[in-house]
């Protein structure tokens, strides 16, 4: 087997349907698997999936298990010689998928790489990053990331135009090599939506395993999808895997400072936003809002259940 399509689906039917069209329309002639895990859905996705793609392998969660959790109980039984992680928001294009496989395979100190991703308006997508380092954060925080020749943290001043060595690859389209999946681990459960890949390819790293952007073109990926439905607890979510990391990755201590960055951040915006509202800018107060309520729930956002490194 080439290659293991892992996709999972929470609430995003038509969604999907485009994503998987475009899956098998680009396999080419590799011998390909294709995985879907439902994470629960309400919108009679495993209906659609069992109807119009019989060939899928359909994994359905009785619960929402989040993003690592959800793609493990795939990732468990794929029989691939690489993995292709791919969000439901995304269209593959052309032979995007046979270029990646057949570049893995020219490159075996690779362990993760990352294809060229747009936007929906044809614009490059910055889909890898670097550790978000407490350094990164702070620079993030005071603003200094707006500037892209500066954003070392988002790489935004790059134009992805030639290969690179990263830190960190988006697990909206992430090609894993299954040989190093085998010797570095799964996802960690622990983090339920942020961070999960973020962490994985940390450990990949530090099992001595490359990680590269690759600018082999490309994929769509619109963004949104189920994340659209979270609102203000994206943000929430988003400060609570970003302290783990710290918690798994660095100290107690290196957690606490990276919790205070993220707390500060959405206080000043709340702040920002509410004075531009008094002054009459046009959709700031729900801006102001949204922060509001991120703010209202940062006591939720601690890890309830620090670890170090895992396999799991």
């Amino acid at each position: 087997m080439d290659l293991s399509v892992v996709i999972v689906n929470w609430n995003t039917r038509d969604l999907l349907r485009d994503c998987l069209q475009s899956v098998f329309a680009g396999l080419g002639g590799l011998e390909a698997e294709v995985f879907v895990v439902d994470n629960a859905s309400e919108d009679d996705s495993p209906a659609m999936i069992r109807r119009e793609f019989p060939e899928v392998r359909l994994i359905q969660s009785p619960d929402n298990r989040g993003f690592a959790a959800g793609n493990n109980l795939a990732l468990r039984r794929v029989s691939g010689r690489h993995v292709l992680l791919l969000n439901t928001d995304t269209i593959v294009h052309g032979s995007l998928i046979p270029d990646c496989v057949a570049w893995l395979d020219r490159n075996p100190s690779v362990g993760v790489m990352g294809p060229q991703l747009l936007n929906g308006d044809g614009s490059a997508q910055p889909s890898c990053s670097a550790f978000p380092s407490l350094r990164n954060l702070t620079m993030q925080l005071i603003g200094i990331t707006r500037i892209g020749r500066w954003d070392s943290y988002r790489m935004t001043g790059w134009d992805r135009s030639e290969e690179r060595s990263v830190d960190v690859i988006s697990g909206a389209a992430m090609f894993v090599r299954g040989k190093a999946m085998a010797e570095v681990g799964l996802l960690d459960e622990s983090f339920h939506f942020y961070g999960e890949e973020t962490d994985w390819c940390r450990r990949f790293c530090v099992k001595g395993w490359r990680l590269k952007f690759v600018p082999i073109p490309e994929i769509t990926h619109f963004g949104g999808g189920s994340i659209r439905r979270l609102n203000h607890r994206r943000d929430v979510m988003l400060t609570e895997g970003t302290t783990r990391l710290h918690l798994k990755h660095g100290s107690h201590a290196a957690a606490v400072v990276c919790f205070t960055i993220l707390a500060l951040h959405n206080i000043t915006r709340a702040a920002f936003w509410y004075a531009a509202s008094a002054a009459g800018r046009p959709g700031a107060i729900a801006r102001a809002r949204h922060f509001a309520c991120v703010v209202a729930e940062l006591p939720k956002a601690w890890p309830s259940m620090p670890e170090r490194a895992t396999n799991s």
